[in-house]
């Protein structure tokens, strides 16, 4: 970098110098890989570095491990690059059949393979989607809490906890559903990672749900939707937008001294990642933390 083209940069440098950034206490903050899907392809560590600006200092990969063919970028070169900025790695979007009973094995080797991915960047959560909707049979769902079961036994074994996010599209999506999931799942090995948007979208309150099962709780998304928003990812929006009651939610996570990740998952940023993340962790700063942080 040239003298000149230091003193350009210098004035935005000085900027966001003078932002205050989430603080990363209890909670701690993180952003979804897969916004980066819907935009021109970038370096990994230009996805870093908007992280380390903004004050989001995890990621949850999503499309493992075709991610790192993606990138072109190994497992050791993510875990230098990560670590000399500061980041961490927090967890895997894990989606696969688990509502087939002959594909068990395939779900459960799938699963310690991206477990021990993460193991190596010090990481201790997976989330797992559920499968999608064209079979929601009292069998498959039946099958698909077994196989839950088993894969948060075995996450069990390897020092990790594993949980079930909700999605609109698939077997867990409405207030039933998440209900029926957590009923028919063993509290001692099977959590809840859920997804406010998502609620929301499928008709549930967010804070009465997490309220609800604030004992299951492992790491949440926190984004925000509106009903009415159009078709998704158009009803996904940046914290403070929709119309998702975050401080409602927060002030549950105080009640039971959350501790944990807080993931960020932008499905559409409408002037950019970089624009969008620092619009949320402003309200994150101005909003959240006088509550929680």
């Amino acid at each position: 970098m040239t003298r000149r083209t230091a003193l350009t940069l210098l004035p935005a440098t000085l900027a966001r110098a003078a932002v205050r950034l989430p603080a990363n206490r209890n909670v701690r903050w993180a952003v979804g890989a897969s916004l980066w899907n819907h935009y021109p392809k970038v370096a990994f560590t230009d996805i870093l570095d908007i992280m380390r600006d903004t004050g989001f200092i995890g990621i949850r990969l999503t499309h493992f491990p075709q991610i790192l063919k993606d990138y072109d970028i190994t497992q050791q070169v993510m875990q230098r690059e990560v670590s000399r900025r500061g980041l961490r790695v927090i967890t895997i979007s894990f989606n696969a059949p688990a509502h087939d009973p002959e594909r068990r094995s395939q779900v459960i080797g799938d699963a310690k393979t991206a477990m021990a991915f993460l193991k190596d960047f010090g990481a201790d959560r997976l989330v797992v989607f559920s499968p999608g909707r064209s079979n929601l049979s009292d069998a498959a769902f039946r099958t698909m809490c077994e196989c839950y079961n088993q894969l948060g036994e075995v996450a069990g074994e390897m020092g990790f906890r594993a949980g079930m996010h909700n999605h609109m599209g698939q077997m867990v999506q409405t207030a039933g559903e998440v209900d029926r999931c957590m009923a028919m799942t063993d509290p001692k090995l099977f959590w809840f990672s859920p997804d406010l948007a998502h609620l929301n979208l499928a008709g549930v309150d967010p804070p009465r749900c997490i309220e609800k099962h604030k004992s299951r709780l492992m790491l949440l998304d926190y984004k925000d939707s509106k009903r009415s928003g159009g078709k998704f990812p158009e009803n996904i929006f940046d914290l403070g937008d929709g119309e998702v009651d975050f401080p409602a939610c927060h002030r549950v996570l105080k009640s039971i001294g959350f501790r944990g990740w807080l993931c960020v998952d932008l499905d559409i940023a409408r002037q950019g990642p970089r624009v969008s993340y620092e619009r949320c962790g402003a309200y994150v700063v101005d909003k959240l933390e006088p509550i929680y942080t």
